[in-house]
């Protein structure tokens, strides 16, 4: 091999992207770092159930999200505050049942890690030895970065979110976007850097300025997640129901659907519904004898 031959490492290096090149095991938080080195921007979906996960699973979303928007889009909340440490448990358990490659990442619910970094700890190891998630996100900023520390030294991955969260729905009263202003601004700089110091290896920025997230993601050297951030984050994710058209009514401005799921699932019902009043279904090819 001559010294301008890449040897095969390098050539590994160079095939093992996030699409594809990684098949035979999960995504890792070392595959989304370096997914970051070479600017490659990637996908993430939430996902609450074995049958979808294993969908997203195999049309190759590198990151699935078990989030606690399962209140608002599975589980009939208004918000996601109501959602339980049992119900994100469960739930990520499906999740991680029905698929193989993805890396899943489970929500830490509202009241289950704010009172200190013991109960952020307690709660995390949950999710990682009963559900068997890869890593756990968290909001917050400053105010969480000691509990993100203190996972990340006990070998627990975090991914933190910054910018509209929604766990704090009733103090902002609504959905605002975030860091308008300089002084807003200058705050999520601080929180995007405080949780990238404290040992998160992603950080979602939501409902923020495209400016101010392409601002954040030159300056972290850990991946940016935006939802509602613009173009130039490191990568995206939506809340599957409003992605595939599940959602009734308004979604946010930030959503793409591109497909409608609930207009299929409700043709597909009626049909099924007129079949049986009519004496169509089941027919003769549906019935044992």
């Amino acid at each position: 091999m001559n010294a301008s031959s890449p040897s095969p490492a390098q050539n590994q290096a160079s095939t093992a992207t996030l699409y594809g090149g990684v098949t035979n095991r999960r995504i890792t938080v070392r595959d989304l770092a370096a997914a970051k080195q070479r600017s490659e921007k990637w996908s993430m979906l939430t996902a609450y159930d074995a049958l979808t996960a294993g969908v997203f699973d195999e049309a190759g979303i590198p990151v699935l999200l078990v989030g606690d928007s399962a209140g608002n889009c599975h589980l009939g909340y208004e918000t996601t505050v109501p959602v339980t440490m049992d119900q994100m448990v469960m739930l990520s358990a499906a999740v991680v049942r029905g698929t193989k490659r993805s890396m899943i990442v489970a929500d830490l619910p509202f009241g289950s890690y704010q009172e200190s970094p013991a109960q952020a700890m307690h709660n995390a190891a949950r999710l990682m030895k009963e559900a068997g998630v890869g890593a756990v996100k968290l909001e917050g900023g400053e105010r969480s970065a000691r509990s993100i520390e203190l996972l990340v030294e006990a070998g627990i991955p975090v991914m933190a979110h910054i910018g509209l969260t929604p766990q704090s729905v009733h103090a902002f009263g609504g959905y605002p976007v975030q860091g308008r202003g300089d002084e807003a601004a200058h705050q999520l700089l601080r929180d995007a850097k405080a949780v990238q110091q404290s040992g998160a290896f992603s950080v979602v920025l939501e409902a923020v300025p495209a400016e101010l997230a392409a601002q954040v993601t030159e300056q972290l050297s850990i991946p940016t997640v935006g939802i509602g951030g613009g173009p130039d984050t490191d990568a995206q994710v939506l809340v599957w129901t409003d992605m595939a058209g599940m959602t009734a009514g308004r979604v946010p401005k930030f959503v793409k659907q591109y497909a409608d799921l609930r207009t299929v699932l409700g043709d597909a019902a009626r049909a099924f519904a007129e079949d049986v009043r009519g004496g169509a279904f089941p027919a003769e090819e549906h019935t044992f004898h």
